[in-house]
């Protein structure tokens, strides 16, 4: 019984690093922005529910896929360029890009858009359309 909790500890062990090697990178604003000066190679990938978009606010140009909604949505995200992940500060951003990499995607990193407003950038802030008229 020794013998075998030993080798699984060594096994652990040794798969530890590979799995924290394995972990996206959390972009700083100024590396972020850095990728943001070639727009033509980055997609921005917002995993945050509409209410965290209008109520904190984001950036300006993004696609906006849930969290929860990720992985049924791999098929529409392109795979030609490089993503940013985000999030408020940036946990689900990286489970994420994770999710993403494991599936064959570039991605750069994640970032929590709260923490790249704390860092001195500047986000836009989104307001919903006003509802519609009534056409009774």
């Amino acid at each position: 019984m020794k013998t075998i909790a030993r080798i699984s500890l060594i096994a652990l062990l040794l798969a530890a690093p590979s799995l924290a090697s394995a972990e996206t990178k959390r972009l700083t604003r100024v590396e972020f922005d850095a990728l943001r000066a070639n727009p033509s190679k980055l997609l921005v990938l917002d995993v945050r529910r509409p209410d965290e978009l209008t109520s904190i606010g984001g950036f300006g140009i993004y696609l906006s896929i849930q969290a929860a909604d990720l992985e049924k949505s791999l098929a529409w995200i392109p795979k030609d360029r490089t993503i940013v992940t985000v999030s408020n500060h940036a946990s689900r951003a990286v489970r994420a890009a994770d999710l993403l990499t494991t599936n064959g995607f570039t991605v750069a990193g994640a970032i929590g858009a709260q923490d790249y407003e704390a860092e001195g950038g500047t986000l836009v802030k989104i307001v919903p359309p006003p509802p519609r008229a009534s056409s009774n």
